[in-house]
């Protein structure tokens, strides 16, 4: 990889992980206000398992997936977050990890779970990366062996986040939904359009889906990017 490569990877990884990398900023800071309020919108229930989805690509879902497991790691929480869309991946390339083995290989009994899990330099947080591209990520994905897998990361750790594809081009985040304690919803400003927005949401509940609440990304206040969330449907 080239020079110019490499420093843009490396200056597109700071900006992902902008809440390990830079945890007194302001975004940073939204983060930490993004897990409070995820944990208040479950007071009287356990919230171990959430997915985080959006309705279309590109709209900010991966980067507050990581970000997200980055703050509750940094509660002292122990933290799994798998990357559950098995079409595009990309945690892997936000933490710098390999993706040889991963979720997919944990599904069809190739590997346990112990051994697909990796360490992160972020204390107390694991990654299972996607593993090897299926052709079948639905089925997969709403198998007896992804419930089977849910449960046994249920007793290793106290939060587990999967990032999973956006709602409206598969039926993957619906399925998860089924699987998980709650969903967060993730739009982007002056690019997610308020029908789209509506769609995913109708179809998520349509799953029975517990819509935690939305994340606003990519607000610009004052020329700087801020993140908001909003409990509830």
């Amino acid at each position: 990889m080239a020079r110019k490569d490499r420093k843009q990877l490396f200056q597109l990884q700071n900006r992902s992980l902008i809440s390990m990398t830079n945890p007194k900023s302001p975004i940073a800071e939204q983060f930490r206000t993004i897990r409070t309020n995820i944990q208040f919108s479950s007071v009287d229930e356990e919230l171990q398992t959430m997915i985080v989805t959006s309705s279309g690509p590109a709209e900010g879902k991966s980067t507050t997936t990581a970000n997200l497991a980055v703050v509750f790691a940094q509660q002292g929480k122990r933290v799994l977050l798998v990357d559950a869309d098995l079409r595009k991946p990309t945690v892997h390339y936000t933490f710098r990890l390999e993706n040889h083995i991963g979720l997919s290989n944990v599904l069809t009994r190739q590997s346990s779970l112990q051994e697909a899990v990796q360490i992160t330099s972020q204390e107390k947080l694991w990654i299972l990366s996607s593993g090897p591209i299926p052709p079948n990520p639905s089925e997969l994905l709403g198998s007896k062996g992804m419930q089977a897998m849910i449960e046994q990361a249920k007793d290793e750790y106290d939060v587990i986040i999967f990032d999973s594809p956006p709602v409206l081009a598969v039926t993957d985040a619906q399925i998860l939904s089924n699987l998980t304690d709650g969903v967060v919803l993730v739009v982007s400003s002056g690019k997610t359009e308020i029908d789209a927005a509506k769609k995913a949401k109708e179809l998520l509940d349509n799953a029975k889906a517990k819509i935690l609440g939305v994340v606003l990304n990519n607000k610009k206040v004052q020329d700087s990017q801020y993140y908001y969330y909003y409990g509830g449907k």
